[in-house]
């Protein structure tokens, strides 16, 4: 499947509709006991709160904050109008981190791997608010990155379903382009998230770049890192051969796969090794479907 091919092909289009249909397929058979117990006396369970008495970060206003929450001190030092944010204890940050960058933009059955990413991670955010938690956004593409503070509620997701839908079609306008490093966007990560929150990254991991292993694992010991691996049948499984492919650009080739170990050990052997450094994370097929990704990623949020 060509990122080349018309928009609008269901596939290859990234629709924020679509994304925002998926909180009834997220929040399916979801039962009361899968809920994180709010560590109160007699293990009542409840939705945790996304504001408490715990100063996290001072910004500047931004449309649609509560006014109640504006940081006098700030505001007349600097002359501009900035908020006080809290949260407490119980309080869950998320940041999804998806990966467009040009190498993402690539499939051979129902998707690309970029929009597989952004289905899975739609899906989990919708499990994280409806849990009372905050959900954020990194969106690594070939330009300037989309980021989102994390916040709460539907109008957070909301907010994240059409800054990925709108990233997307961005990053397969760019598609030509190199593959940015991984690295400089996980320092964005960090800057949106509390000690103790959490970074969910949906990539396949292609060309991270040099510095991406060695900040992941210093990030690893401030918040939580979780891996979705995405992973096209073509990579796992191709029959040896030479496949001619067409790149963005108009540039074709032949692909030489009889050389090529399946992509399935490696998915599993990364897997594992991230495991052993802390990093629990899943494999993502992008020929299953939403359907399918719905009890991964309930299974992703169990250890967030």
């Amino acid at each position: 499947m060509a990122a080349t091919a018309e928009p609008r092909e269901p596939g290859i289009h990234l629709s924020g509709e679509a994304l925002m249909g998926l909180r009834h397929l997220a929040r399916r058979g979801s039962a009361p006991a899968t809920r994180t117990l709010a560590g109160l006396p007699g293990g009542i369970v409840t939705r945790r709160r996304g504001r408490g008495s715990e100063p996290e970060d001072v910004r500047l206003w931004s449309e649609g904050d509560d006014t109640r929450h504006i940081d006098r001190n700030a505001t007349a030092r600097t002359g501009e109008l900035h908020v006080r944010t809290h949260h407490d204890e119980r309080d869950r940050a998320v940041v999804l981190l998806a990966d467009f960058r040009p190498a993402m933009l690539f499939g051979t059955r129902r998707a690309l791997r970029s929009v597989a990413a952004a289905e899975a991670l739609a899906l989990l955010g919708w499990r994280v608010v409806g849990d009372g938690g905050r959900v954020g956004l990194v969106v690594a593409r070939a330009g300037e990155p989309t980021a989102l503070r994390p916040a709460g509620g539907e109008r957070a997701m909301t907010a994240v379903t059409g800054a990925l839908a709108q990233a997307h079609a961005e990053a397969l306008a760019a598609a030509g382009t190199d593959d940015p490093p991984l690295a400089d966007l996980l320092n964005v990560a960090a800057k949106l998230l509390p000690s103790g929150g959490h970074l969910v990254i949906a990539s396949a991991l292609d060309a991270p770049g040099p510095d991406f292993e060695s900040l992941l694992t210093l990030l690893a010991e401030r918040v939580s890192i979780r891996l979705v691996l995405v992973s096209d049948v073509f990579e796992r499984a191709r029959p040896p051969g030479l496949y001619p492919f067409a790149l963005p650009d108009g540039r074709r080739g032949l692909l030489d796969a009889g050389r090529t170990r399946p992509a399935e050990v490696s998915a599993e052997t990364r897997l594992a090794d991230y495991a052993r450094r802390g990093i629990a994370g899943v494999r993502l097929d992008v020929e299953a479907g939403p359907e399918a990704y719905a009890p991964l990623m309930e299974r992703l949020d169990a250890v967030l």
